[in-house]
């Protein structure tokens, strides 16, 4: 993983030196109290906000600030809207799984590699447009066929296959990329 380039504006407020950690001493105390109101939780803005930093460190790109906190609010944002995401997704599954008999029940373990294959699956069809994601749903997890799905959404076969072939498309790059 390459380390990223921040190059912070030197006449933006407190920066003056092009160094990440200079972004995250002047302005990580800021984002988790930004995060802290928007989630109510000390805990989960500390997360959040660790996570708003990695995310800057892991890109490949250098990237030129010049108004940080509105740079760290629109990268936060991201990360809080993933973080609304999954907790959607883990409530849906346990949901789901509380309705299943305590026989055919699945073990703790098989719950979260559920769920992780879950988040995944959502992390790699992020940025589709929501019919595309639930053709692919529908033909992935849920096994229909063509011709059903096409009967669920009120659309026509070739416009599913399009749609599988598009979510394919984005997945095999997605993963081509990690």
């Amino acid at each position: 993983m390459a380390i990223a380039q921040i190059v912070l504006e030197p006449d933006g407020p407190q920066c003056d030196t092009t160094d990440l950690s200079v972004l995250y001493s002047h302005h990580h105390g800021w984002l988790h109290g930004w995060l802290r109101r928007k989630l109510g939780c000390s805990h989960r803005a500390a997360d959040l906000a660790h996570d708003t930093f990695l995310r800057l460190l892991a890109r490949e790109e250098p990237v030129v600030i010049r108004e940080p906190r509105a740079f760290l609010t629109t990268v936060a944002q991201r990360v809080l809207a993933n973080h609304w995401r999954r907790e959607q997704i883990e409530r849906a599954c346990l949901d789901l799984l509380a309705q299943v008999p305590d026989a055919l029940a699945p073990s703790p373990e098989e719950r979260a590699i559920l769920l992780e294959t879950l988040i995944e699956i959502d992390r790699l069809l992020e940025g589709l447009p929501s019919q595309v994601r639930r053709v692919f749903l529908h033909a992935q997890l849920d096994g229909m066929t063509h011709a059903g799905i096409a009967a669920e959404l009120g659309i026509s076969v070739s416009t599913v296959k399009r749609h599988l072939l598009r979510a394919g498309t984005q997945c095999y790059f997605a993963l081509a990329t990690d």
